[in-house]
């Protein structure tokens, strides 16, 4: 009998020591800070309707969600649309809302015309002219923000307003990304993600390379490229962004006639996963006013 009631001590002290530990575990998991995460990618809702548009040599996938004023997001390099599945919910409710994907990333095709900004910003302007819609505002992140800026130059016109978040003007902006677990960590999913949707599958390696060469040489914005921005433009970014260097988003907004600064706290590069209740609230009321951002963190 004793050995059995010492045998039971012993079993409940493992399970004590076990549950100890899953606790501990719990704690260092929500102790981390968000800006170290890469949360999933979400999935798209139900479009109203979507298709892919035939625009410069390449088939554009696109989809269509709500009814209002036309809300164009663009996600960032190797990315795709479903990035902003947090955000198409969010901003249904209030606007007509269209998501696209860049040349050669996720369902939409490319050709063997080099990548640049001002090919893609015009690959936008194009399914604006396919869709008939004459102005939009656009949301951009990081090449997203970069061709949206594009189109703030070359096509004004098609824009109402830009909310920029993690661009940058020269290559000479961008940080060392190659030692951050959370880049490495997007590079190998969008991997993943593009051997699922892209219509050339195998071809990952040379799509990274040949975006690779653009961003080691575009974009190329002096201060008074910038100044000649008329429409209204927050320039925004995560605190803690890993592949963005402080000086440059400060750099932009400075040069941005009227441009809003506004730094969101404790995200990184990837806000729109990582915090997107901030993210969106921040997005509504730049559409909705337009006016100064909040104060930002010092």
């Amino acid at each position: 009998m004793s050995n059995g009631r010492t045998g039971r001590r012993i079993m409940k002290f493992r399970h004590l020591v076990t549950a100890l530990l899953v606790m501990v575990s719990i704690g260092a998991a929500r102790a981390a800070p968000q800006w170290l995460s890469l949360p999933p990618t979400p999935t798209l809702p139900k479009a109203a309707h979507s298709g892919l548009a035939p625009i410069n040599g390449v088939k554009i996938w696109y989809a269509v969600f709500g009814r209002g004023q036309p809300v164009l997001l663009l996600h960032g390099g190797l990315a795709n649309a479903n990035y902003w599945g947090h955000q198409v919910r969010a901003l249904q409710r209030h606007y007509q809302v269209i998501v696209m994907e860049s040349r050669g990333h996720g369902r939409s095709s490319r050709n063997q015309e080099p990548y640049g900004y001002d090919l893609m910003a015009s690959d936008v302007v194009g399914l604006l002219d396919h869709l008939k819609i004459r102005k939009a505002a656009i949301v951009g992140w990081s090449d997203g923000a970069i061709i949206g800026l594009d189109i703030a130059m070359k096509h004004p016109e098609r824009l109402s307003k830009l909310f920029a978040f993690a661009a940058n003007s020269d290559p000479s902006g961008v940080a060392d990304i190659a030692s951050s677990d959370v880049f490495n960590a997007y590079i190998a999913r969008t991997g993943e993600e593009y051997k699922r949707l892209s219509p050339t599958p195998t071809e990952y390696k040379s799509f990274v390379a040949d975006i690779t060469k653009m961003w080691e040489s575009q974009p190329k914005w002096t201060a008074s490229d910038l100044a000649s921005i008329k429409a209204p433009t927050w320039i925004v970014d995560g605190d803690h962004d890993e592949a963005i260097k402080r000086e440059n988003t400060e750099f932009m907004a400075a040069n941005i006639p009227g441009a809003g600064l506004l730094l969101q706290p404790e995200v990184s590069h990837f806000s729109f996963l990582q915090d997107p209740e901030q993210f969106n609230e921040d997005v509504l009321q730049f559409l909705a006013r337009g006016g100064g951002p909040r104060a930002s963190p010092k």
